[in-house]
Parts: C-alpha cells; sequence; structure tokens
C-alpha cells in the first residue's frame, strides 16, 4: 500500500498566537489560512518538507461536539494535556538553545538523557500543546 501522512491536527485557540509562534520561533511556513464562520485553520509545515503539514485547528469546530466536550478540551488545552507532537532534530542542543533564547517559548524539559534511549526536550506551543524534539538517531 502507498499510505503516507499527509497533516497532523493541533488545536488552536489564538490563531494570531499560533501563526506567530510557528512560523517566528519554530521558523516554518504557513502555507494556508483558511477562515469561516469567525474561525480559522491554518496549515503550516517546515519549508524543506512540503509533505508534512501540521493543521492548526479551532476544536470548538469539531462535528458532533457537546458544550461538556468543549469545556473539557478547552481545560485540558489550559493544562497542556490534550495534544502533542513529537518533532526530531540532527542536534537537539543546539536546536534547544535556539528556542530557548526566543520570546513566548514555555520551556518544560531541557535536553535530557531518556532512559528508553532517546535525547530530548519539551515545550509548549501557545495552546498549551506538547511539543517534543528528539535526537535523530
Amino acid at each position: 500500500m502507498d499510505i503516507t501522512i499527509h497533516s497532523s491536527m493541533l488545536p488552536q485557540d489564538d490563531p494570531d498566537a499560533a501563526v506567530a509562534f510557528y512560523r517566528d520561533v519554530l521558523g516554518w511556513e504557513v502555507r494556508n489560512d483558511v477562515g469561516y464562520e469567525g474561525m480559522r485553520w491554518i496549515t503550516v509545515g517546515p519549508a524543506d518538507q512540503p509533505d508534512t503539514a501540521v493543521v492548526l485547528y479551532p476544536p470548538a469546530a469539531t462535528p458532533g461536539i457537546t458544550d461538556d466536550e468543549r469545556g473539557l478540551i478547552e481545560a485540558m488545552m489550559a493544562k497542556g494535556t490534550f495534544a502533542s507532537l513529537n518533532m526530531a532534530t540532527s542536534d537537539v542542543d543546539a536546536t534547544f538553545a535556539r528556542l530557548q533564547a526566543k520570546d513566548g517559548v514555555e520551556i518544560v524539559q531541557e535536553p535530557t538523557d531518556q532512559p528508553y534511549g532517546l535525547r530530548d526536550c519539551a515545550f509548549r506551543d501557545p495552546a498549551g500543546n506538547l511539543l517534543r524534539i528528539q535526537q535523530r538517531s
């Protein structure tokens, strides 16, 4: 079978903050920014990886979501426990140093050798999503 990952979805509750973070902090390009009924879906990704994309979406737009579920999602986003994304780099320490030097980056974990064999670091985006950067082998 010829199946690839087209995009991953991460919730966002402030489109302008999401664009500023992914474009200005991570250095990704904004590929699409679609508004509909007062909400925005923003597609971002690394410039040198045109087939890799993350769609930053308004979780309130999820079809069939109840008010109780919406409240739970908002609470989990505020705590940073709703969504996450794992990325990789050739030099996690250098990448961490560049991110740490930028304004608005909430550091969760400095580069650490994990007992399961990876070296990684972690931070949050403006919506509270946990982003991990792992050392590429």
